[in-house]
C-alpha cells in the first residue's frame, strides 16, 4: 500500500506559496510527492521558498504573479504548464490586509484588498476550471479563508468582506464543477504566525486577548497546516467537496 496521501505525479499550484501558510501548504505537499508551483509578487521570496521546498525531490517552479491581474494568471498557468506539465490542485491562497477603521477607509483602500483577495481568488479559480476541464481528469481547489468569516474583526471591514465572500465562491464551485469531478473544499485557519500579522504578534494585549480565547492557549506555527495540504489534494477522496475545514486551536467554538 502507498503512502498515506500521496501526490506522487501530481501537480499543485499554490498562490502566495512563499511565506506562511502557504508555504506550509506548498512544502507539506511536495512532502506528499507532488511538484509544486509557487505563484507570487516576490521573485526573491519565491526563489527562497522554492530552495525549502526542493528538500523533498520533487519538481518545483516559482514564477511572478499578480494574483489580481488577469494576464499575469494566464501567463503564470501557461508557464507552469510547459515546466510542470498539468495541474491537479490549486490552492487559492494570496491574500492581504490593509485594516482601517471604516470612517477612515478609502474606497482605494478597499479595492487594494478585494483587488488580491477576491478578484486574485477569482481569476486564479477560473484559470484553474479552464484547466481542469481540458484535461478531462478532474482535479482539486482549496480556497483558503479565514476565521474572520465567522467573527466581527475591529478595522478589518475590506479583509473580513473579502474573506467571507471566499466561502460563497468555494460553496458555488464545489456544486459547480463536481460534474467536471473537480473537488473545491475551503480552507480557515485560525489566529497563525505569519508574516502577514506581524503588527498583531507586536502587541502583548492583543496575544494575550486571543490566547485567553483558544481553547489551546496558543497560536498555530505555520508548518503545522503542512498535513492538511495533502488531505485537501488526494484525487482519490472523490466524495469531499464543499466542505469547510477549520483549523483553529478551537477558537471559533470557544
Amino acid at each position: 500500500m502507498g503512502a498515506l496521501h500521496d501526490l506522487t505525479g501530481r501537480t499543485v499550484v499554490v498562490t502566495g506559496g512563499n511565506s506562511g501558510i502557504g508555504l506550509a501548504l506548498a512544502a507539506g505537499c511536495a512532502r506528499a510527492g507532488a511538484d509544486v508551483a509557487i505563484w507570487s509578487r516576490n521573485a526573491e521570496r519565491n526563489l527562497e521558498a522554492a530552495s525549502h521546498i526542493a528538500k523533498y525531490g520533487t519538481r518545483v517552479f516559482s514564477t511572478i504573479c499578480d494574483v489580481g491581474d488577469e494576464g499575469s494568471v494566464a501567463a503564470a498557468m501557461e508557464s507552469t504548464l510547459a515546466e510542470l506539465n498539468r495541474l491537479d490542485c490549486m490552492i487559492v491562497n494570496a491574500g492581504m490586509h490593509a485594516g482601517a477603521p471604516i470612517q477612515d477607509m478609502t474606497l482605494g483602500d478597499w479595492h487594494q484588498v478585494m483587488r488580491v483577495n477576491l478578484d486574485g481568488a477569482f481569476l486564479t479559480a477560473r484559470e484553474a476550471a479552464r484547466v481542469f476541464l481540458a484535461q478531462g481528469t478532474g482535479g482539486s481547489m482549496v480556497v483558503v479563508s479565514s476565521t474572520i468569516s465567522r467573527y466581527g474583526a475591529s478595522g478589518q471591514a475590506s479583509y473580513a468582506a473579502s474573506k467571507t465572500a471566499l466561502l460563497g465562491l468555494g460553496r458555488t464551485l464545489a456544486v459547480e464543477l463536481a460534474k467536471h469531478q473537480v473537488r473545491v473544499n475551503i480552507l480557515i485557519p485560525g489566529w497563525t504566525r505569519t508574516p502577514l500579522n506581524e503588527a498583531q504578534q507586536a502587541s502583548e494585549r492583543f496575544m494575550a486577548a486571543t490566547i485567553s480565547r483558544t481553547p489551546v492557549k496558543r497560536w498555530a506555527d505555520p508548518e503545522e497546516f503542512e498535513a492538511i495540504a495533502p488531505f485537501l489534494a488526494d484525487p482519490t477522496l472523490t466524495f469531499h467537496t464543499g466542505n469547510e475545514i477549520v483549523v483553529d486551536g478551537g477558537y471559533t467554538i470557544f
